[in-house]
């Protein structure tokens, strides 16, 4: 591919960045997950949604996925409601009362 582009005019006007990466991916047009519940007790990805996934936070249970249900799925959102997110930070904690709200709503409508 280089060789490609420096023989149509350099590689200047090559720009690969994370914003051109995501405009390529099949879900480009839907926000990045903020919660990954692996079930079976698998602690890997398998490499599903690996760029979306970055700042994810992953809740794994033991629960099979035949077995998996609501209330599992109200205590991976718990957990995740417990967490301190720093998207890749090491000491700030942008963590927002809007971010948690949603998840929050989701438990609360997955209850009634």
């Amino acid at each position: 591919m280089v060789k490609a582009a420096a023989s149509n005019g350099g590689l200047d006007h090559l720009k690969v960045d994370e914003e051109l990466i995501s405009q390529h991916l099949y879900t480009r047009h839907l926000p990045d997950p903020d919660l990954v519940i692996r079930t079976s007790g698998e602690m890997r990805l398998s490499n599903f949604l690996l760029w979306q996934l970055a700042y994810a936070e992953i809740y794994v249970t033991p629960t099979l996925w035949p077995e998996f249900r609501g209330v599992h799925l109200l205590e991976g959102i718990a957990d995740y409601q417990k967490r301190d997110r720093r998207y890749g930070g090491l000491n700030e904690s942008p963590s927002s009362s809007s971010e948690r709200s949603g998840l929050a709503r989701a438990s609360r409508a997955l209850r009634s």
